[in-house]
């Protein structure tokens, strides 16, 4: 290796620096959250993404549509379609997010997001960044909050994943130092780490839960995942009625399996990748990453999507119309919460559960010998307008 490596390798390490330490000072800024109740009209936009996400936005949508229908009639609530997030779109423009897509996105109160396409390395796409870690970062949706029901397992978790830092926040910015070394980077921050950890912990004193999970492996990676742990340990003490404990994420994909230990676990937050990957496998339990969504929120905005990706190869099957859209249909669940339905949510919610775990009179394959994802659609709406909903939710439960 060359001095000449090591020099413009420390020019590019000495960017990013100064790009972290200006983000850390924005961050220092004190930002109040969004009261939703003074907010005329509500302006949702939809994102439809590509890939099988333009196919059950659309299917979200239409739920959404139908439980504001008094909203949107009186213009209280204003959807917004944003479709300029395809992987062409961004590829012609090669950026994550371009600039005219950005300003429709800035321009709502919260977003309904479809799946997006990341380009990898090998494939025909140009090295631009993932559209969800730019938006995320632009918007500065701090947290990524994942709940997982499954009643008849005794589970009820809700992970805060944090959503700006980590492994992926300078996933674009590694590079080749020369032709056999490589370098990506984590970044941890005390502010990052404290308002993710301290939502997590508020969440719990909320809903009167008397456990938090902090998830690291700060006994190998002892600088990064290890300020995660001391602001964790730091902040826990202000909450004296709330236990937390730490599991490494090794052994913590073992225990979310183990039915001996894991209903115990209630409120888990996490660094980023290890958010990513443990929600997913808890996303299994519940029945597919199909099934489960997830919020993004920061101070400004909200942004809530499917878990799950484009799958680019149901398109390619011609499938895409029976690509399953709860994932995306409860992420709406959780959009509606956010905004104040708390009640409309919770039926759609409601109705999830009794079409996808109890009734299951339609079934998603995502192949033809299965419900295509209109017509479960359908199915759910019917229940939801069902005024005997909430007890056939009830004997579900049982």
């Amino acid at each position: 290796m060359s001095k000449d490596h090591i020099n413009e390798a420390k020019d590019k390490f000495g960017k990013i620096l100064e790009e972290q330490l200006l983000r850390i000072e924005e961050m220092k800024k004190a930002a109040t959250g969004v009261d939703y109740s003074k907010l005329n009209p509500i302006i949702i936009g939809v994102c439809f993404g590509d890939g099988i996400g333009e196919v059950i936005s659309k299917h979200a949508q239409a739920v959404l549509t139908h439980v504001l229908k008094e909203e949107v009639k009186s213009g209280k609530v204003v959807f917004k379609d944003i479709s300029g997030l395809t992987i062409e779109n961004r590829a012609k423009h090669k950026k994550a997010i371009p600039d005219d897509v950005l300003d429709e996105l800035k321009s709502c109160h919260v977003i309904l997001k479809g799946p997006t396409t990341t380009p990898q390395a090998g494939d025909n796409w140009p090295n631009i960044e993932s559209a969800n870690v730019a938006m995320r970062r632009y918007l500065d949706l701090f947290a990524n909050v994942r709940p997982v029901k499954v009643p008849e397992l005794g589970i009820d978790w809700c992970f805060f994943r944090e959503n700006t830092e980590g492994a992926y926040v300078l996933g674009s910015k590694g590079f080749d130092v020369d032709k056999d070394l490589s370098i990506d980077f984590k970044v941890i921050t005390e502010q990052g780490a404290e308002r993710i950890i301290r939502m997590a912990f508020e969440y719990a004193k909320k809903n009167n839960i008397d456990r938090v999970t902090v998830v690291t492996k700060s006994n190998v990676v002892k600088t990064t995942d290890g300020r995660f742990s001391k602001v964790a340990f730091r902040i826990g003490k202000e909450y004296p009625g709330i236990n937390l404990d730490e599991w490494y994420i090794d052994i913590m994909t073992a225990k979310l399996i183990d039915p001996a230990r894991r209903n115990q676990f209630k409120v888990i937050v996490l660094p980023n990748l290890y958010g990513d990957i443990l929600t997913d496998e808890a996303a299994q339990l519940q029945g597919g990453v199909g099934t489960a969504g997830s919020a993004n929120i920061g101070k400004k905005w909200a942004m809530f999507e499917a878990i799950h990706g484009s799958a680019p190869r149901m398109v390619a099957e011609g499938r895409a119309k029976f690509a399953d859209p709860s994932s995306m249909i409860r992420a709406s669940a959780m959009l509606l919460k956010h905004i104040g339905h708390i009640k409309a949510g919770k039926k759609v919610e409601m109705a999830l559960e009794v079409c996808g775990q109890y009734e299951k009179k339609l079934t998603i394959t995502g192949r033809d010998g299965g419900a295509s994802g209109e017509d479960y659609t359908k199915y759910l709406l019917s229940w939801i307008d069902n005024p005997e909903l909430e007890s056939r939710w009830s004997q579900g439960l049982k």
